[in-house]
């Protein structure tokens, strides 16, 4: 990185609860910064493995499901959004990979820093670090911050 070089930041984001408090902090540390913040969202279905559920809505509307990677650019556009009103300067890469820490690890290439969340949807609820963010963690080419949750009744 040279003087002239942006820090830049890369946030894994997934939805989950974990996933939004790691852009949280990944938008705070950008504005602090005036770092560009590049958002990663993974989606790895193959396409023949997924056939839309058909539900019903309260209306009695009949609506196909969103494919993953539809769900995956949603996901992908709302974390730019909540960005971007913050004022940071922002990209979005939705990666379709066959695993998430492989797209992180190959966008912390480019990075200064990455921020992951502890966990992400799978995996065991009781696991305090999950698969991805370990796997990130012992092979990143920079430093990474694992954001993990508030402990029950503490203070802010």
């Amino acid at each position: 990185m040279t003087n002239s070089d942006p820090f830049v930041i890369v946030v894994g984001f997934d939805g989950s609860k974990q996933s939004h408090g790691a852009l949280e902090w990944a938008i705070e540390e950008s504005r602090y910064r005036d770092a560009e913040l590049r958002v990663v969202t993974v989606w790895n279905k193959a396409p023949m493995s997924w056939y839309p559920a058909l539900l019903e809505t309260a209306a009695g509307e009949i609506v196909a499901e969103e494919s993953p990677e539809q769900q995956a650019e949603a996901l992908s556009a709302a974390a730019a959004a909540a960005a971007a009103a913050a004022g940071v300067n922002v990209v979005t890469r939705t990666v379709h990979h066959d695993s998430a820490a492989s797209a992180i690890l190959g966008a912390a290439r480019e990075a200064d820093l990455v921020v992951i969340g502890s966990r992400g949807h799978g995996g065991f609820a009781g696991m305090h670090i999950g698969s991805v963010s370990t796997h990130v963690v012992g092979h990143s080419p920079c430093p990474v911050l694992v954001v993990r949750p508030k402990a029950a009744g503490a203070s802010s």
